[in-house]
C-alpha cells in the first residue's frame, strides 16, 4: 500500500474518532451515524484499527431503538434511514443477531408517503403535477416522509447483503420494489437526480452524485438496463468537479466491474472525515467491495 493517498485519509481518520468512538461530519465535533458508518468501512480490516472499529460499534449499537430503528446520533429522538447502515455494518461484520432482526424487520414496513391511498388516487385521475410514478415502494430519510433514491438505494443494499440470513419473502419484494422505483426515477439523460425526473411536465437533469448511488442500489440488474446509465456514469466521474460525486461514481463503477484508473497519489487536503472516509473506500486498495451486495436479494 504505497504512496500517500490511501496511507493519509486511513490515518486522518484514526486520528480524529471521538472520545465516544464515533466520528463527527468534521474533526471534534459530535459524532453522527453517517460518518462513523463510511469511517468503520473505510478501517475495516486495515492494520492498527481494531480497537477503533469495536469502540465505533458499540456506539452505534447504543442508538437502536426498541423498535429496531437507529437514530442518527445521540441527541435526535427517533430512528431514520441510518437503520439501513447499522444493518449493513453488522453484516460486514458477521453479526447477525435479534437487534440486526429487528432493524430489518423496521426497514421492510417503511415506506414512503408517496405511495399512500391519497397519491396513488391522486395520481390515478392526474392531479399531480409531475411524472413521478407513485406506483412503487422506496425508503423516506425519515417515517412519514416521501421515497428519496438515496435512502432506498442505502437501504436496498442492507437488504440484499443480510438475505442470505434472513430471507423472507417480503424482503424479496421490498427489494424488487426499490428497485423498481430507481429504475422508474432515471432522467431523460440516463442518470438519476436526488429524487424525481420530471416536474410540471419539464424533465429535470440528473446529478453525478445521485447517479453513482442509483448504481450501487442496482447491484444484480442486468446489463441491457444498465448499460446507458453506467456510459452516463463514466462521463460524469471524468467531468465533474465535486470531490463526493466522483468518489460515489467511483465505488459504483469499481463495484461494477470497471477498472477505474487510481487517483493521484497525493495527502489529504480535506478535512471533510465523510469525504475521508470515501476516498479511503473507493481507492483500489480501499474497502470498495464492502459496499458489493452480489446482485439482487
Amino acid at each position: 500500500m504505497g504512496g500517500l493517498y490511501l496511507p493519509s485519509r486511513l490515518e486522518f481518520l484514526r486520528a480524529t474518532q471521538n472520545s465516544d468512538g464515533g466520528w463527527g461530519y468534521f474533526p471534534g465535533k459530535q459524532s453522527w451515524f453517517e460518518p462513523t458508518t463510511y469511517a468503520m468501512l473505510a478501517l475495516q480490516s486495515k492494520p492498527d484499527s481494531d480497537a477503533a472499529l469495536e469502540r465505533a460499534w458499540k456506539l452505534v449499537r447504543s442508538w437502536q431503538l426498541p423498535d429496531g430503528s437507529s437514530r442518527p446520533s445521540g441527541q435526535v429522538e427517533g430512528g431514520t434511514w441510518v437503520t439501513a447502515h447499522a444493518v449493513t455494518l453488522a453484516c460486514v461484520r458477521g453479526v447477525y443477531d435479534s437487534n440486526v432482526r429487528a432493524g430489518v424487520d423496521w426497514l421492510l414496513h417503511v415506506v414512503g408517503q408517496e405511495h399512500s391511498l391519497a397519491m396513488r388516487t391522486a395520481s390515478y385521475f392526474h392531479l399531480l403535477k409531475t411524472k413521478l410514478d407513485v406506483s412503487h415502494q422506496g425508503w423516506p430519510w425519515r417515517q412519514g416522509n416521501a421515497s428519496w433514491i438515496e435512502p432506498t438505494v442505502h437501504t436496498l443494499v442492507a437488504l440484499k447483503k443480510v438475505s442470505g440470513r434472513y430471507q423472507s419473502a417480503e424482503l424479496e419484494r421490498r427489494v424488487r420494489e426499490g428497485e423498481e422505483l430507481i429504475l422508474s426515477r432515471k432522467c431523460s439523460d440516463g442518470g438519476w437526480n436526488v429524487g424525481n425526473p420530471n416536474v410540471l411536465n419539464f424533465d429535470l437533469p440528473s446529478y453525478p452524485e445521485s447517479t453513482g448511488l442509483a448504481l450501487i442500489g442496482l447491484q444484480g440488474r442486468s446489463s441491457a438496463e444498465l448499460g446507458g446509465p453506467l456510459e452516463v456514469a463514466r462521463r460524469f466521474r471524468r467531468e465533474t468537479k465535486s470531490s463526493l460525486a466522483r468518489v460515489w461514481l467511483t465505488i459504483a463503477l469499481r463495484n461494477f466491474g470497471d477498472s477505474v484508473e487510481p487517483p493521484p497519489e497525493e495527502a489529504r487536503t480535506s478535512n471533510d472525515v465523510l469525504l475521508a472516509s470515501l476516498e479511503a473506500l473507493g481507492h483500489p486498495d480501499g474497502n470498495y467491495a464492502l459496499l458489493h451486495t452480489g446482485g439482487r436479494a
